[in-house]
Order: structure tokens, then C-alpha cells, then sequence
């Protein structure tokens, strides 16, 4: 069996199955697989910054769901979608199985190609899909920053129901990557910046998720800079739409400088959970 090993360096989540259970059991309780619930949006940053804005969405995916499809993103327009083609893929739990089946299925559908490449957007999310929904298997898949994702995510609904599938959609994103590390600072630095991201560009991409709007997705994150990963919250709306799933609701919303403390953080990175429900 081929499988998929970490990428991302210590860190980022933990590695051991103790540690993830620790972190997660609190969500057990909250918003843990409401009725329902076959989309999501997390973000997909270290787990100590966005861990528990990333698990609020995940949690209340349906715990009935065959296989989770992962869109990740960090694609610009142009790039092919982009496939895990192991069978399976390493977690603190052991392995996560592939849905080949849909796999290959999608690939031709969506002119694929192999994700040969180091990326956080979908490896950061896998111990959480696969605590919450043990029972699931995995579709990996990265979009592009286009409007054809959006289209894209349509197609993901035709192929499960032309295989009978049961799935859940979780796309994989952050928000705006502010100060001089990201070398985006329109606002300048200190309070007011941070006060900027917060109430005014990530407002903006949030309320065009929230009110379904898929050209001012592409728009805030491309041109304002507001998400990193548009191709995989666009593939989220076209499923949602092709299945009639309703708008998206925003759970919870964060920054960095919250989890730090810092009022006038030099950078800092935005961070949202949603439902479709």
C-alpha cells in the first residue's frame, strides 16, 4: 500500500493520538455532527493558533459520510486541481484511507494531476477529519484561485451521487496574512491595522461566503488579499449549490493576536469556521 507521510514539520499538530484526542475532546459535546451538515470551510494554520476555530466546523460535519473530500488550496488561476494519488495517508490514528474510486473518477472530470508538493491547507486538517469521522475514507484534492472551482465543486456532487456516495465537503483556507512577514500592510502597522483586518477585509470575504457571492470571493481574496486558498472555498459553494445546502454560516472568527495577546501585533493572520446549514 502507498501511502502518504507527513510533510509539514513537527509542530504544526500533534503527532501522537493522546495529544490529538486532548485537544479535541472538548468539541464532543458542542457542535459535534449536527443532522445535516455536508460542507464546511476551517482554517488551516498551526493548531495552536486556529486548532479550535478549525474544529468547531469539522466537529459538526455529518458522522454518516463514506468519504471526506479535503479541498485545499495556495493554487493560483491557471494551476491544474491537484490529487493525492497515495492509497492512503498517515495520521496519528494510522492510516486514512483514499477513495480511489472517486478519485479516479474526478481526476478525468476535473483534468487532474498528481500533488507531488509540501502544503499545509489539507495535511494540517487530517487528524481532525479522521478523529471526528474514523469510519470515513479521504479525497484529497487542491483547487486553483478561479472561477472554474466553483464549477468544479458541482462536479464533486455529480460523481458522488453517480456512485452512490455519501460525502462531506471541507474546504481549507485562511484569511488575511497581514504585516511585515506576508509583505501585505496597506494600513500601516499597530491598532488600527489590526482593527482594519478585522472588522473591514476579513469582514468583506466573510460576508461574501456567507452570502454565497462567488465572484466577490475571488475578488476580496485576489485583489484584497483576504484568503489565501479562494479555489477551495469556491469548490465548497458549487457543492453546496449543486446539493441545495443553503447558505454558509459563519461559527467563530479569530486572529493570531488574539492567541498571542499582542494589541499591536507587526503580523498577523485571520482565521474563520463555517457551516452549511
Amino acid at each position: 500500500m502507498d501511502i502518504r507521510d507527513y510533510s509539514l514539520p513537527a509542530g504544526w499538530f500533534p503527532r501522537d493520538s493522546a495529544s490529538v484526542i486532548a485537544f479535541l475532546k472538548e468539541f464532543n459535546g458542542k457542535n459535534r455532527n449536527k443532522a445535516g451538515v455536508r460542507a464546511a470551510i476551517a482554517p488551516h494554520a498551526g493548531w495552536y493558533y486556529c486548532g479550535r476555530v478549525a474544529a468547531l466546523g469539522i466537529s459538526g460535519l455529518c458522522s454518516d459520510a463514506e468519504t471526506v473530500v479535503i479541498l485545499g488550496g495556495h493554487l493560483p488561476a491557471g494551476s491544474p486541481a491537484l490529487f493525492a494519488m497515495e492509497d492512503a495517508v498517515k495520521t496519528p490514528f494510522g492510516y486514512l484511507p483514499i477513495d480511489t474510486g472517486l478519485r479516479d473518477n474526478l481526476l478525468k472530470e476535473l483534468s487532474g494531476a498528481e500533488d507531488r508538493y509540501r502544503d499545509n491547507t489539507i495535511e494540517v486538517l487530517l487528524p481532525m477529519v479522521h478523529y471526528f469521522l474514523p469510519k470515513a475514507r479521504l479525497l484529497w484534492i487542491r483547487l486553483p484561485a478561479e472561477i472554474s472551482s466553483f464549477e468544479a465543486g458541482k462536479k464533486i456532487s455529480q460523481a458522488a451521487l453517480k456512485l452512490n456516495r455519501r460525502i462531506n465537503v471541507l474546504a481549507s483556507t485562511d484569511l488575511t496574512h497581514y504585516g511585515l512577514n506576508y509583505g501585505f500592510s496597506p494600513q500601516g502597522s499597530g491598532k488600527a491595522a489590526l482593527h482594519w483586518v478585522r472588522e473591514v477585509n476579513d469582514a468583506n470575504f466573510i460576508k461574501a461566503v456567507e452570502s454565497g457571492n462567488k465572484t466577490d470571493v475571488l475578488r476580496c481574496a485576489e485583489q484584497e488579499n483576504a484568503a489565501c486558498s479562494a479555489g477551495a472555498v469556491l469548490g465548497v459553494m458549487g457543492f453546496a449549490e449543486a446539493e441545495s445546502l443553503g447558505n454558509a454560516r459563519l461559527l467563530d472568527y479569530s486572529t493570531s493576536a488574539d492567541i498571542t495577546g499582542e494589541e499591536a501585533p507587526d503580523s498577523f493572520v485571520g482565521y474563520a469556521s463555517f457551516i452549511y446549514k
